[in-house]
């Protein structure tokens, strides 16, 4: 089994390699091609909804695929923009809905919303992306987990930012070794605990992005992959084999200064 620590880095070492890779697949060229032909066509919400393979494609595009069947839902999204900081999306805690309706901009754009390159190339690009990162999913969840969050740490600011998103969630908690919470009270404490201990500028460095994130596919490795996980290959012929994945994580939070 190869650990998500390598798996993370096959891919996102290349990634321009990996992406036409999966632009190349019969399903995913299948439905850019669908979406590049009928985007022009939809001049406003009401077009853009009632054609449902373009809505669903652009709805994974932007990670909101599970809530597709949430038609009222996003038109109230779409209908009031971003434009007014009152606007639905502006009131979601989850960023995702902003970037949805900045990429769909009606209210602004009327019907040259769908000529403009945020509802075409961009949003072809980002369906590329969340595609290859859902089929990573599907062979090692931490691998999703850890392509998801270098694509979309840069644009998060604050804890309940995070903690809104359940991937990015996973992710930080994960790092920070923080429980699940489901009161108010537990996720204020958390989103303080996650700003306190989180530089979410460093996150638009590339550099400082990509170390926050292999530290997760390792600490992920030593919880969920122990037979892989490089941390554990480090001890594999010495006598500290007996030591457990608990312990090897505690060793990586010390490491880390966490």
């Amino acid at each position: 089994m190869t650990s998500t620590f390598t798996s993370y880095r096959l891919i996102a070492r290349d990634m321009t390699a990996s992406l036409a890779r999966k632009a190349a697949q019969p399903d995913v060229a299948r439905e850019t091609a669908y979406y590049k032909a009928k985007i022009g066509d939809v001049k406003s919400i009401d077009d853009f909804l009632g054609d449902r393979r373009l809505y669903a494609y652009a709805m994974k595009a932007y990670g909101l695929e599970d809530m597709t069947y949430a038609k009222a839902f996003m038109r109230k999204v779409l209908t009031e923009g971003v434009s007014d900081r009152a606007a639905f999306a502006n009131r979601l805690a989850d960023d995702r809905y902003v970037a949805f309706a900045k990429a769909f901009d009606f209210k602004t754009y009327g019907a040259g919303t769908t000529t403009l390159a945020a509802a075409t190339t961009d949003t072809t690009s980002a369906y590329l992306r969340q595609s290859l990162e859902t089929d990573a999913g599907s062979d090692d969840t931490g691998v999703r987990l850890a392509l998801y969050f270098a694509r979309q740490a840069p644009t998060v600011s604050s804890g309940y930012g995070v903690l809104a998103d359940q991937a990015l969630s996973q992710v930080v908690k994960t790092v920070l070794g923080l429980p699940d919470v489901a009161s108010s009270d537990g996720i204020a404490r958390q989103a303080a605990i996650i700003e306190s201990r989180v530089d979410f500028a460093s996150f638009k460095d590339p550099d400082k992005l990509e170390r926050f994130v292999q530290r997760f596919t390792a600490i992920w490795d030593a919880q969920n992959n122990a037979t892989s996980a490089p941390v554990l290959n480090l001890f594999a012929d010495s006598s500290s084999q007996g030591l457990d994945a608990s312990l090897l994580l505690s060793l990586q939070r010390i490491r880390s200064g966490t």
